[in-house]
This record gives structure tokens, sequence and C-alpha cells, in this order.
């Protein structure tokens, strides 16, 4: 079961820096899962519509200028990081989550990838809730379809050609396990921070869990 670690490893640095992603990196994850905005022709990282919540500004994410959100302080005296900055620390080490959070974001991500990391796109991985924007995403770039409740899951992955089904934790059951496996699909389940969940999903079978606490998850490897 891989270990994806949320917004890098946010239980224990601030969510969506590089700090926290280099965290990660350091407690053995796998890949790590992070949120773009594209804001004045710049790719950047942060999750929320608001900067109120994760920065010490206010308002609206793309109510401001790329120099004003880089002027926040994320945390710990952070910047709020550009998707370039963060794909050059993580891509020699993990695979990379890239959720499509802002508007419009699928087309100027997909060239920025075909612009600058061509030969990496078997690290990467697109996701959204938004599945028209999905859509829209180079088709040669592995997509995840996210899910918050039950949905047709096959349909949308077979319209999306998707990778990958990422859904909240209470929608994992066998049963969807098995039907999503027998279509080649990997099942990556949010977010799973209880190290017995996480022992529970990993003796169920499912790919990997989306987790603030990385170490939780690697502590639970079954011994060899």
């Amino acid at each position: 079961m891989r270990c994806i670690g949320h917004r890098g490893a946010m239980g224990y640095e601030p969510e969506n820096t590089l700090v926290s992603f280099r965290k990660a990196i350091e407690m053995g994850c796998d890949m790590v899962e992070l949120d773009v905005y594209a804001v004045s022709n710049q790719l950047v990282v942060i999750h929320d519509g608001l900067v109120d919540r994760t920065t010490n500004g206010r308002g609206g994410v793309m109510s401001h200028t790329f120099e004003a959100l880089r002027s926040l302080d994320a945390g710990h005296q952070q910047q709020i990081p550009t998707l370039e900055e963060v794909l050059e620390l993580c891509l020699e080490h993990v695979e990379v989550n890239i959720e499509l959070k802002g508007p419009g974001t699928a087309i100027p991500v997909s060239r920025f990838i075909d612009r600058h990391y061509p030969d990496h796109i078997d690290q990467l991985l697109l996701s959204s809730f938004d599945h028209n924007e999905l859509a829209r995403a180079d088709p040669q770039l592995r997509r995840g379809t996210l899910f918050g409740k039950r949905g047709d899951y096959l349909h949308v992955a077979r319209r999306l050609n998707a990778y990958a089904i990422h859904c909240h934790h209470r929608l994992v059951n066998e049963e969807m396990l098995e039907d999503l496996h027998g279509a080649s699909l990997r099942v990556y389940a949010y977010t799973v921070n209880d190290p017995g969940q996480i022992a529970d999903f990993r003796a169920l079978g499912v790919d990997g869990v989306f987790t603030n606490f990385p170490d939780r998850v690697i502590g639970t490897e079954t011994p060899r």
C-alpha cells in the first residue's frame, strides 16, 4: 500500500510548503499530494479558495496577484510555493499527485508539464473533484478521479480513461475494491490518519492512502 503525503507531511509542517514536502520525502513517502491554482500566469500551490486559514493574509486566492501571494507567510516563514519549486524538490525522490483546485487549471498545468517535465509524466498524476475540468487535461497524463460521495466510479473512470479512483475513506469497502481492481483501476483513500484504519486498509487491499502523518503508514508495514 502506497504512502501518499497529504499536502506534504501536514501533520508536522505547514501544509503545501516546501518544508512539508521535504518532511514527507524524509519520512519515506511514495508520493506527495498538492493543490494548484493558476494566478497571474503562475501555478501556485495552496488548498483553500481563501488565504485566511493557511497564511497571514486575507481574501481570495484568485483576487491576489502572484507577487502578493508570494509575500504572505504560509507558516514557519514559508512562502506559498510554485508548482515548479515543488516538482524540482520532489521528482528526484517521489511521485507527485497534482490536484486541480482552482478554476481553469487543467490546460495550464498540462502545458507546464509538457514544456518542463515531459520525461517525468510517469511520476505525475492529475486529480480533481471537477471531472469536467480533469477531462481537459492532456490525455497523456495519468488521471485520478476524486469522489467525496458515492458515484458511478466505473462510468466516470472510463469516460476519463482514469488511472485511479481517489475516494473518501468512508466510501471504501470490499465490493467496490473488487469492482475497481477488476477494471485495472487503483484505489487511493483520503485522508487516513488512524493507525488501526491504516492497517485495516492495508489488509483489505487498498492501493494507497493519503495521510497527514506518513510515519504512521510506513510504521504499519507488514514485517518481512
